[in-house]
């Protein structure tokens, strides 16, 4: 069977993802800002995104607005219309624990089936963005469940807000929280440090639990912040800044 041509859109709360898979491999990747849209409307994705494909397929967790204006943009730019990823109770070999799981975010449904058709083995799915989402997978690629905290810049903007002292932290794009390294000499340093760990120690602990019910998972980061933890993290995880297209690509191919 002759393989799809298709556009890919990731569609988050501060970014828009694509690529294009083409003979069965995502290629021509790229994001703008929400930001971005927002002051200059769709017409910014104009020049960016490819006209020649046979189908378009997003996950979108950024709302019905956004979702309607693409799908219109979508429609006169590539001539075909735009397909929406639903979370499901199974699909691609992946089980949803949910007992309603159109309540699961679809960009986590997704995430979890881009992982699975990777690895086939049990994992725990970190999404490190606006929010982060950690979600376990057992051998079968039964879901086990989730977590959900606020994501790294969120933390931190939280403090700023909340606290009379402690400033705006302008954060860096990568932080090594291991050993002594991190223990802060100053207060900006200091969020940066303890926003980041609270991250990885979230992390550190749900894979800890699993380890205690004697399964051994591989941790797959993706995610706007996926490289900032990246390093604070022991046992070699896997960094896929592109899973959520990697599992639409699976999802086409599911249902071809």
């Amino acid at each position: 069977m002759r393989a799809l041509s298709a556009l890919l859109l990731d569609i988050g709360n501060s970014r828009l993802k694509w690529g294009v898979l083409s003979d069965g491999a995502i290629r021509r990747t790229g994001h703008i800002t929400q930001d971005t849209i927002r002051e200059q409307g769709l017409s910014a994705l104009t020049s960016r995104l490819p006209r020649q494909v046979e189908t378009v397929i997003a996950s979108n967790v950024a709302g019905s607005s956004i979702a309607t204006r693409l799908s219109g943009f979508v429609g006169m730019h590539c001539g075909c219309d735009m397909r929406f990823a639903r979370s499901e109770k199974q699909a691609c070999g992946v089980v949803n624990s949910y007992r309603q799981p159109r309540h699961m975010g679809v960009d986590r449904w997704v995430a979890m089936i881009g992982a699975w058709a990777e690895l086939g083995a049990a994992c725990v799915i970190v999404d490190a963005g606006t929010a982060v989402t950690i979600d376990a997978l057992n051998g079968k690629g039964q879901h086990l469940g989730g977590q959900i905290l606020p994501g790294v810049a969120m933390m931190a903007a939280a403090l700023s807000s909340q606290t009379s002292d402690i400033p705006k932290v302008r954060l860096r794009s990568a932080v090594q929280g291991r050993g002594l390294n991190m223990f802060a000499s100053s207060t900006t340093r200091a969020v940066e440090q303890g926003t980041t760990n609270a991250v990885v120690g979230a992390i550190e602990r749900a894979t800890r639990a699993l380890q205690e019910s004697r399964i051994r998972p591989t941790i797959i980061l993706t995610g706007g912040d996926a490289s900032r933890i990246l390093k604070s993290l022991d046992d070699g995880p896997l960094h896929r800044p592109h899973l959520v297209l990697q599992g639409l690509a699976r999802i086409l191919d599911c249902h071809q």
